[in-house]
């Protein structure tokens, strides 16, 4: 049971890690393109 429990922590911790930090990286630039669609949006309202 134990070495059950240890393989399955030594096979899956790493592309858990992973995707932990995938999933925080595209979450940075989710923002970064939120914020530029915000501004594009502003600044086609002045053009009209």
């Amino acid at each position: 049971m134990t070495d059950d429990l240890v393989f399955l922590v030594g096979n899956l911790g790493f592309p858990i890690a992973v995707s932990v930090y995938l999933l925080i990286r595209v979450e940075g630039r989710l923002e970064a393109i939120n914020g530029a669609l915000k501004e594009l949006k502003h600044n086609i309202s002045r053009l009209l």
